[in-house]
């Protein structure tokens, strides 16, 4: 029959039923990586018996191609078909014609195929034309999109291939495409790898080793990600499994890639890291004319921006003309807008062979050149006589424009002030093109190709400063050179002018120069040499804004953050947001300050410096810089409250932080609440370490009381602890009774989530008593609850209670029944400590109740998560399991890692007690791909079940790897469970 697609008659029955069948088969699609299903659109088809779904298969997967009765039979029941074998055939095929469609299941020469199916029908097709795209991808290098086409391919599967299906067909068919799953698999492991995914391949290898044993690439893959991720003793451990799995299952060693893989590892190959650089592109050859300054023989860096910028020039030669800017948000001065350009413009004057042309147009100083007398030097340069040249702008414009007319020039455009500057001097013929540089974004300049030019990276930095002062005296002092280029902020002029003072002093070391620029308040000074000074470069910019635009850039230079939003920009700036953003984006076009993503702002580290130079000169009186800082910490305290209120509905804790003169954000998702809390992390962490010595202590401990988060998630927790002993230390020393024992209270929360048990029992112990004499009532009973929670981690049981009970009648008197049920969470955990199981699993349960009035909360997963423990040892496993799914999935959405850790861990822990080997150790390696609540400690726990797992399911090296890693955190730490660890490693000793 012919397959291809019906051309409908005019009328008639027939084109009508033609034109259905197509419709229908259009709309067909087939699913054969799970069970072997149908669909006509949403709707799913009764696709028969297991034979019958067996044809169905069959002919699915010969794509088109017609497969003959004998061959179906076959396919059907191999070498033992029934007598009527090929009746049940054309029965089976009749059936399934009823249901698809006359269209689609065809005979031919006696045989039958599925035709006519619109692309995409099939799962199977789907996934190979994915496969294929990723190849492709990956050839190019461009692994992201390789990876996502692999996970999109391989989340087709729906469990076993032709699951449902019988006869011998199918079952090769199984085999084949569960090979070539794992092979899809592995390929998209690779590319993790490659794209240093190591922490998180570990987990996904160590259940697909478990799942497939002998097969060697993901043992080689575990080991790669093992020793990628810094775990050299288990990678070396995976091997010996390997080995001895290999002997002892197929009396064969590894194969030499395995090996080899082995001998790299122990011999620390750096060549398993890192890829190699472009080499550099060839000079083009020099033509006349040409006005351009001479191109510095020290040029360096910024490969991509002259690769892109070259090969525009070179596209317009011959071509229509075009215009491109080289300036952005990051073009302030220094940055190396001309010295790019120049170097541009030598590269590509083959392609210009009329000339270049060349102007600075003093766009940043006081007079910028005015475009009639640069016009009237550009005519003279193209051979036009003073007689000839006319008077007004626009004459000189057009005939400037008909000189050019059929020649190829290039036209090098400097220091531009304006698009008004720049239009008149525009080439506006093809062939000829423009290179502009201007502090300012020519935005408004049609047609332009605009490009925004940063700082160097450290390494082109540090090149740089070689190449100016020597590679012989930098090499030795590297790390020196390091910081130099740091405190010039990464900026070509400074680097430069810093390299040649050290080029001009024999007996200075780069570490005598690190030192001078390591003082804040004078390395602008020292970063000047001859006419080179980086302080007069911002001059220029900054005497030119007018008087609001000063103050803006004044006092947003007085926040330590590494950037700042448009909400705390104008709570500082005390103006409306509509104003302040008005402010700040004419700053950010003059490049004075970088427009970092919408909504948020930054400086250069040495335009923050000069802001704050200009700060100290300009803005008087003094308080008025310190009002701007208090304005900006009462910002952050009176959004943070927000974002605690609706994380934790119901906790009073926000009733009993201090005032706030203006009222935060205000979100409307709980989601919102927490994109702003955690892009806004490092800016608010910074503002509560400035308020160190002065009067701004009280509200910035209470910012770091309502930011908690911040630290409990992991996210920003080694920064919140050094944060947290800077205030309590400043609060001490200002005689801050009640600033102090809240410090010390957030201090001790912080240091027992590390697992730092003694340094927080010491801080819990000072808080207690400073949170009594200052009656902060609140304080007193979470210093309770902290001080029960050391006491647990000490296997205290009994004090621990005593300490529970008490935060529990303290938060009850207070009316923060939130708080008052988390602690009811922990109660239970010291009634396991003490073996009442029944108490504890009845407590946890009057915990979880009582969070569930408040919603899906931090606090609700977190009993669901004490409820989980419990149930474990009652042994009451699959309850447990049910706990932690829900405790882990409110976890995520919260943005919990640290939580989503421990949970990983407890799950791990569970199904060991089960006997699932296999699933706990996937999660003991997602616990420790995310990390715990609890430190290092915590991690030896994780380690332990890892290894005990991993030795259940017979690789017994690895196994004792994991627990000298326990072994050596334990000991560290000094916990009790290093006993346990070495009673497990010993006899393994022994029988090795």
């Amino acid at each position: 029959m012919d397959s291809s697609p019906r051309v409908p008659e005019a009328r008639g029955r027939e084109s009508a039923v033609g034109r259905r069948d197509e419709a229908q088969s259009a709309s067909l699609r087939f699913g054969v990586l799970g069970p072997m299903r149908a669909w006509r659109g949403e709707t799913q088809l009764a696709t028969g018996s297991p034979q019958q779904r067996a044809l169905l298969a069959a002919l699915l997967l010969r794509e088109g191609r017609t497969a003959t009765a004998a061959e179906l039979i076959d396919a059907l029941w191999g070498e033992d078909p029934p007598s009527q074998a090929l009746a049940a055939v054309r029965t089976y095929a009749s059936r399934l014609r009823k249901v698809l469609g006359t269209e689609v299941l065809v005979s031919e020469s006696g045989g039958y195929a599925v035709q006519g199916l619109a692309e995409g029908a099939l799962d199977l097709a789907v996934a190979q034309d994915l496969a294929t795209q990723a190849e492709r991808a990956a050839a190019t290098g461009d692994l992201v999109h390789a990876r996502q086409a692999l996970n999109t391919a391989l989340a087709l599967w729906e469990g076993e291939a032709l699951a449902g299906v019988s006869g011998p067909y199918a079952e090769t068919q199984r085999t084949r495409l569960e090979e070539w799953r794992l092979q899809l698999l592995e390929f998209r492991l690779d590319m993790d790898l490659e794209q240093g995914c190591h922490a998180e391949a570990v987990s996904e290898l160590t259940a697909l080793t478990a799942a497939h044993p002998l097969r060697e690439r993901l043992r080689e893959l575990l080991m790669l990600a093992l020793y990628r991720s810094g775990r050299q003793a288990e990678a070396l451990a995976v091997y010996a499994d390997t080995r001895r799995m290999l002997y002892e299952e197929l009396g064969v060693d590894p194969r030499p890639d395995l090996r080899e893989l082995q001998q790299r590892i122990l011999q620390a190959d750096p060549g398993l890291a890192e890829p190699s650089a472009p080499a550099a592109e060839a000079a083009a050859v020099p033509v006349r004319p040409a006005q351009l300054p001479a191109d510095v023989p020290d040029f360096t860096g910024r490969s991509a921006f002259v690769r892109e910028l070259s090969e525009l020039l070179e596209s317009t030669s011959g071509t229509q003309g075009r215009v491109m800017a080289v300036s952005a948000l990051a073009g302030i001065g220094g940055v190396g807008k001309t010295t790019l350009a120049v170097h541009v413009a030598h590269r590509t004057r083959a392609a210009f062979p009329d000339g270049q042309l060349y102007v600075d147009l003093q766009g940043s100083g006081a007079r910028a050149a005015d475009p009639e007398t640069v016009l009237g030097s550009f005519l003279r340069a193209l051979g036009t006589a003073d007689s000839a040249i006319p008077d007004s702008l626009q004459e000189r414009a057009a005939l400037y424009r008909s000189i050019l007319d059929g020649r190829r020039v290039l036209v090098l455009l400097d220091n531009a002030k304006d698009a008004t500057q720049v239009r008149p001097l525009l080439p506006g013929t093809d062939g000829c093109a423009a290179l502009v540089t201007s502090r300012a974004r020519m935005v408004d300049l049609a047609g332009a190709h605009l490009v925004d030019l940063d700082v160097m990276s450290p390494d082109e930095a540090l090149s740089l400063f070689a190449r100016i002062v020597g590679e012989g005296r930098v090499a030795p002092e590297r790390e020196a050179a390091l910081d130099v280029v740091a405190a010039c902020g990464f900026l070509p002029l400074a680097i430069r002018i810093a390299a040649s003072r050290l080029a001009a002093r024999r007996t200075w070391t780069v570490s005598v120069l690190a030192a001078k620029l390591a003082d804040g308040r004078r390395r602008l000074d020292e970063l000047q040499a001859g006419d080179l000074a980086v302080k007069a470069t911002f001059e220029l910019g900054y005497g030119a804004l007018a008087t609001s635009h000063a103050r803006a850039f004044r006092l947003l230079g007085l926040a330590d953050g590494p950037d700042i939003s448009l909400a705390a920009a104008a709570a500082m700036l005390d103006l409306p947001a509509e104003d302040t953003e008005d402010l700040l984006e004419d700053l950010a076009d003059t490049s004075l300050l970088e427009s970092a993503a919408p909504g948020r702002y930054r400086f250069h580290d040495l335009t923050r410096l000069y802001a704050r130079a200009c700060a100290e000169r300009d803005e008087q009186p003094p308080s008025a810089r310190d009002a701007a800082l208090s304005r900006l910490l009462d910002f952050y305290l009176a959004t943070a409250a927000e974002v605690y209120a609706i994380e934790r509905p119901g906790d009073r804790l926000v009733n009993d932080l201090g005032p706030t003169a203006r009222p935060g954000l205000r979100f409307a998702t709980e989601s919102a609440a927490l994109d702003w809390l955690y892009s806004e992390a490092d800016c608010l962490l910074t503002c509560v370490q400035q308020a160190v010595g002065t009067d701004r202590i009280r509200p910035a401990v209470d910012l770091l009381w309502a930011a908690k988060d911040l630290s409990e998630s992991g996210a920003n927790s080694h920064q919140f602890e050094r944060t947290a002993r800077a205030i309590c230390e400043a609060a001490g020393a200002a005689g801050d009774v009640r600033a102090e024992g809240r410090a010390r209270t957030i201090l001790a929360d912080v240091l027992l989530d590390a697992g730092h048990i003694e340094r927080a029992e010491e801080q819990a112990r000072l808080a207690a008593v400073l949170v009594s004499l200052g009656q902060d009532a609140t304080a007193v009973s979470w210093v309770a609850n902290n001080r029960g929670l050391i006491r647990l981690r000490q296997g205290r049981h009994a004090d621990a209670k005593a300490f529970f009970i008490q935060a529990i009648e303290g938060f009850r008197a207070l009316g923060n029944r939130p708080f008052e049920a988390a602690v009811l969470g922990n109660l239970s955990q010291a009634h396991l400590g003490m073996d009442d199981i029944a108490n504890a699993v009845e407590i946890a349960g009057r915990s979880l109740a009582a969070q569930a009035e408040f919603g899906r909360t931090v606090r609700l997963a977190t009993s669901h998560y004490v409820v989980g423990i419990a149930l474990t040892k009652a042994e009451r496993y699959g309850e447990a399991l049910e706990q932690f799914v829900e405790a882990l999935s409110i976890f995520v959405d919260h943005r919990q890692r640290l939580w989503e850790g421990t949970t990983h861990f407890r799950i791990a822990e569970t199904h060991l007690a089960a006997h699932r080997p296999a699933q706990a150790a996937q999660h003991a390696e997602q616990a420790l791909a995310l990390g715990c609540i609890g430190g290092d400690p915590m991690r030896g726990n994780v380690l332990t079940v890892l290894g005990k797992a991993l030795s259940e399911l017979g690789q017994v090296d690895r196994a004792t790897a994991c627990w000298r890693d326990a072994l050596s955190l334990f000991e560290e730490t000094g916990r009790a469970e290093a006993d346990e660890v070495r009673a497990l490693i010993t006899p393994r000793l022994w029988t090795a």
